[in-house]
Formats: structure tokens, sequence, C-alpha cells
């Protein structure tokens, strides 16, 4: 069986994987600086958690793996928790409120690929 190249909306969805996890890792080093609840081991977790789940989904779905539908799921109710996480903790830093932009971006886009059956 030849091998296709994902749809437009599955090349999308990497994209926003990929983006996901590299902010979550800036956001990360960022808030251990911060200090206080950011550097936290439970929101230091939940970034670590977002940026793993987001590399795991863009290799599923890279590979059109029969799980992708499953990780895709799971990816975007880690990254909605990111999200809410840095929306609560942001007080105006901006590298908060990017992180909880891109979270929620992320989830959205793997939402519809879950949706869809990826």
């Amino acid at each position: 069986m030849p091998h296709q190249m994902p749809s437009r909306e599955t090349q999308q969805c990497i994209k926003d994987c990929a983006e996901c996890a590299s902010i979550c890792a800036q956001t990360a080093h960022h808030c251990l600086h911060l200090g206080g609840e950011h550097a936290a081991p439970e929101h230091q977790g939940l970034l670590q958690d977002c940026k793993q789940i987001c590399g795991v989904a863009v290799g599923f779905m890279s590979r059109a793996s029969h799980y992708a539908t499953a990780i895709c799921r799971e990816c975007a109710e880690i990254c909605n928790a990111c999200a809410d996480a840095c929306d609560r903790m942001a007080n105006g830093d901006q590298t908060m409120k990017q992180c909880a932009q891109v979270c929620r971006k992320c989830a959205q886009s793997c939402e519809k690929m879950a949706a869809a059956g990826v």
C-alpha cells in the first residue's frame, strides 16, 4: 500500500502540536525563573506533560498510526489543562499568555482530529 501524504487538516495539527511542544518547553524555563507557583512541581509537570504529549501526537499523526485518534484526544485534554493553568497564573505575563493561547489552538486542532478519527 503506497504511503499517502497527511491531509491538510492533519498537517495543520502536526504543526500546531510542534508549536505547542516548543512553547511549553520555553514557558517551563521561563516559569522556573519566575519562581513561586510557576516553579511548583505541579505546574512544571503539566508543562512537561503537554510538551511530551504534543511530541507524541506529532509522531503518531506523521506515521498515520491507528492510535493517533486516541493520542489526539488525550493531547487535547492535556493542552486545555495547561492553557487553563497558564491563564490562571499569567497576571499579565506575555509568555504565559502566549503559552495558553498556543495550547488552546493545539487543543482545538487535536479535538478536530479526534472527532474525524484521524
